[in-house]
């Protein structure tokens, strides 16, 4: 407790008479609830009004703040939230179709190559092959589009507008889906090899892609995302036929690591993190067709620490899709768009 009060001394600006105590209470692990109690902080009427500042902490910020879980940003769903249909954007402009006709191409060369059956019950181990080396691949185009975006700020001395967050946000949180998978099944050398060339092909190819189009590049991601909400959505119906290979799913704890960066029950299964897995890709493809559709250099309508609008009441990941959870393939409200290319 004295190590917490000194580097809070140091770190935390104190308004108005705030004390140390009460803002230690805050990282207290009584003060959060769990699961459909949205992780809202317990206060009174009074000290919410008088110490509102408190209020925007929930676990994730809690852990990240003293290094227990190094990640950006922690995504956080409210149950209601995970009941995610899959959606389509219909193609408006010739940048939409070619993004399209590229997702299309790529799922069914990589469907055909690995035997996948969108209508039929397929094994644990193929569900892990495939959702591994899926993962390996949609951690790329927000890493380089991040990277490009940062190095464009440094080289004309310009602003980014919020972008560069975002993409970094959105690289670590796919990764985060392989580093959960692999608490499940380890991968072979074989599938370390695929994973080696398929990196070094995707990576270079997005990047000059990327350098040329930014917006079919995050069109294209956008199509891709409502592909990976395709597969995790008959994932969960596998996981639920009774006898499949993966019904074990239902009952089979979740690793910590997803516990923990999900926010997730402590009795949380499998099939709680596929519905959480599944919920992240709908933001991002909601993200990237919104940023397909704005001028590259315009601002970021996404808050800076999350994919979520205003205000710091509830946290940021339950809030993302609630504009638009009818069809997560639409754009934020009042989205300024620029001129389709025809």
């Amino acid at each position: 407790m004295a190590f917490l009060t000194k580097v809070l001394r140091n770190t935390v600006s104190i308004n108005r008479g705030a004390s140390i105590s009460r803002i230690l209470r805050a990282f207290e692990p009584n003060n959060f609830k769990y699961g459909q109690d949205l992780f809202i902080r317990h206060s009174s009427t009074n000290e919410k009004a008088e110490d509102s500042k408190l209020n925007i902490l929930h676990p994730g910020m809690k852990r990240s703040a003293f290094g227990a879980l190094n990640v950006m940003h922690e995504p956080i769903y409210h149950p209601d939230d995970l009941e995610i249909e899959p959606k389509h954007r219909t193609p408006e402009s010739f940048r939409d179709r070619f993004a399209l006709f590229l997702v299309n191409t790529a799922r069914g060369t990589f469907d055909l190559a690995t035997g996948y059956k969108s209508k039929e019950v397929m094994t644990e181990a193929h569900w892990m092959r495939r959702v591994m080396f899926l993962e390996t691949v949609a951690g790329v185009p927000g890493m380089v589009g991040g990277m490009l975006r940062h190095l464009y700020s440094l080289r004309t001395l310009q602003r980014d507008h919020g972008w560069i967050y975002t993409l970094l946000e959105e690289a670590e949180n796919e990764r985060m889906h392989l580093m959960t998978f692999l608490e499940i099944r380890q991968a072979g050398p074989v599938f370390r090899f695929m994973v080696f060339c398929g990196q070094g092909v995707f990576f270079n190819i997005f990047m000059l892609s990327y350098m040329v189009s930014p917006k079919t590049c995050h069109r294209f991601v956008g199509y891709l995302e409502e592909e990976a909400v395709k597969t995790y959505t008959h994932l969960l119906k596998d996981i639920d036929t009774e006898g499949s290979d993966v019904s074990k799913w239902n009952t089979t704890k979740a690793p910590e690591l997803a516990i923990n960066y999900w926010q997730l029950e402590p009795t949380a299964s499998l099939r709680d993190v596929v519905m959480a897995v599944r919920a992240d890709e709908a933001c991002h493809s909601h993200v990237n067709h919104t940023f397909g559709s704005l001028d590259p250099h315009g601002t970021n309508p996404f808050r800076p620490d999350c994919a979520g609008p205003r205000g710091h009441e509830l946290p940021p990941s339950i809030e993302i899709l609630k504009p638009v959870h009818d069809d997560f393939t639409k754009l934020p409200p009042n989205t300024k768009v620029s001129k389709p290319l025809v």
